[in-house]
């Protein structure tokens, strides 16, 4: 049976964070674990509190974890602080799988889900531990230091966030015309994934989603660019089929079947 495991933020809601990462692992067929980083306030309107928990208790999960049952690979949502970016950072010196980087900074609302001091940390100690890392474009300014808006200019940017040292950088430039366009670099190559843009408010955890499904493909043994073609195919699909849920920004379809 093949393993993965989420380090990430709770979302009571179950839309975003390690509920959906194991609700995605779990329909890819692959055994899901947590660890624990923080504990959220939210629904599908607002997120209204934030509580990190202690460093230590975080290291003392994973190590639990990853000492008992190795996942084949792992991945990272909302770290919250510095402090729990490092312990994290050196865990993963350690690892013998792949770890996708889901560099959670803001919420679908629009809310931190960072300490602004914590990016440093992310940049400098986490990244390099990466062997994917997933920004959005905001996110990727935000590591890399420069904006970016055409073409050629998300490109440069999806270098210099791997010139952080992340092996692979799969940029989620969002909506553009009539397509969603997300761009990999990966060995010196970029590959573009374009699906259709889908008018809708089921937008809840879409990153969370489709770094989990990434994620859950590499612990079945696909290689990177089939991983990253699959979960976006997913994703896409758990949009469009999306049930509505709530007053505000709703879940995807976790219901969907994966190609």
């Amino acid at each position: 049976m093949s393993v993965a495991l989420t380090i990430a933020g709770s979302d009571p809601s179950g839309g975003a964070g390690l509920q959906a990462d194991l609700k995605t692992f779990h329909q890819h067929r692959v055994y899901g674990m947590s660890v624990v980083t923080l504990m959220t306030i939210q629904n599908t309107q607002r997120v209204s509190g934030v509580s990190i928990l202690e460093p230590a208790f975080v290291n003392a999960q994973l190590q639990a974890v990853v000492d008992d049952i190795p996942p084949a690979a792992a991945k990272t949502g909302a770290l919250g602080n510095a402090a729990v970016i490092e312990v994290v950072a050196a865990a993963a010196q350690q690892f013998r799988f792949p770890l996708v980087v889901d560099p959670v900074m803001i919420s679908k609302h629009g809310d931190s889900l960072i300490d602004p001091a914590a990016v440093d940390a992310l940049r400098q100690r986490l990244l390099p531990q990466a062997f994917l890392v997933t920004p959005n474009a905001r996110e990727a300014a935000c590591l890399a230091g420069r904006e970016a808006r055409t073409a050629e200019e998300l490109r440069d940017l999806a270098r210099a966030v791997a010139d952080l040292g992340a092996r692979n950088v799969l940029l989620k430039s969002g909506n553009q015309g009539a397509e969603a366009r997300d761009l990999l670099f990966s060995g010196g190559e970029f590959y573009e994934f374009n699906s259709p843009r889908i008018q809708t408010r089921c937008l809840h955890g879409t990153g969370c989603v489709l770094s989990a499904a990434i994620t859950a493909r590499l612990a079945r043994g696909e290689d990177l660019r089939s991983a990253v073609a699959g979960a976006k195919q997913f994703v896409a699909a758990a949009i469009a089929s999306g049930p509505g849920l709530g007053r505000g920004i709703s879940p995807v379809n976790f219901f969907t079947e994966p190609a």
